[in-house]
């Protein structure tokens, strides 16, 4: 009698788990973006300059250690803050350039915007749904990533405007991949702790946007 109910009770606390989770996850996640909205704004209205490729390349991955290393305490979340914020002030003035660079630059802007809403709470209503196992996704995706990461620093280095836009497609079908993976891994146990999941959905969301944005750009701005 003991052991049927040991059995039966063990799902239910796992579900519980999980809830948690998935509270604790999409809560911080919705604080952290509007905390960058609101650092990207404050960057488009002080028009600052964007702080170069090197700059925002070491503060990320920097403030991603750190966050990383404090993502057990309450430390972690002020970590997370400075983070995003810190990446909300990166895109802050890009958002600026296409709507100085383009007469549509704002339909472009929201049009990114939504369309990475839609991407984002479909995925994310799929996997939550379905409870389909993603995992499988995780060795390709990081091998994509990587590969995409460095042929954008090519694009860049060697001025080669097809590789960029090349780049921005992969993004945009590694960070689809990434939001299911992770969302995955939140209701399968894989990930158990919000703040790095977090962290994994906003740079998703992040890549994403500025992704779309600059397929929007060329592909349907006006000058």
């Amino acid at each position: 009698m003991n052991l049927n109910k040991a059995v039966i009770a063990r799902p239910e606390s796992e579900v519980l788990a999980t809830n948690k989770m998935l509270r604790n996850t999409y809560m911080l996640l919705s604080m952290t973006l509007l905390f960058s909205a609101l650092t990207a704004g404050l960057s488009m209205t002080l028009n600052l300059p964007h702080p170069g490729m090197v700059l925002t390349l070491v503060g990320y991955f920097g403030l991603l250690f750190l966050t990383t290393k404090l993502r057990n305490s309450a430390w972690g979340l002020v970590s997370i803050f400075a983070l995003t914020g810190f990446m909300g002030l990166t895109l802050g003035p890009i958002i600026n350039q296409y709507l100085h660079a383009f007469t549509n630059g704002d339909q472009l802007v929201m049009t990114a915007l939504g369309g990475t809403g839609v991407i984002f709470l479909g995925l994310s209503a799929y996997a939550l749904t379905t409870r389909k196992d993603f995992s499988f996704m995780g060795g390709f995706l990081m091998v994509g990533v990587l590969v995409a990461f460095l042929a954008g620093l090519g694009a860049i280095f060697f001025t080669i405007p097809a590789l960029s836009l090349a780049v921005s497609a992969m993004f945009i079908l590694l960070m689809a991949g990434m939001i299911l993976f992770e969302t995955s891994n939140i209701v399968h146990g894989g990930e158990t702790n919000y703040i790095m999941a977090t962290i994994s959905l906003y740079v998703s969301i992040y890549n994403l946007f500025l992704s779309l944005l600059q397929l929007l750009g060329v592909f349907g701005g006006d000058d």
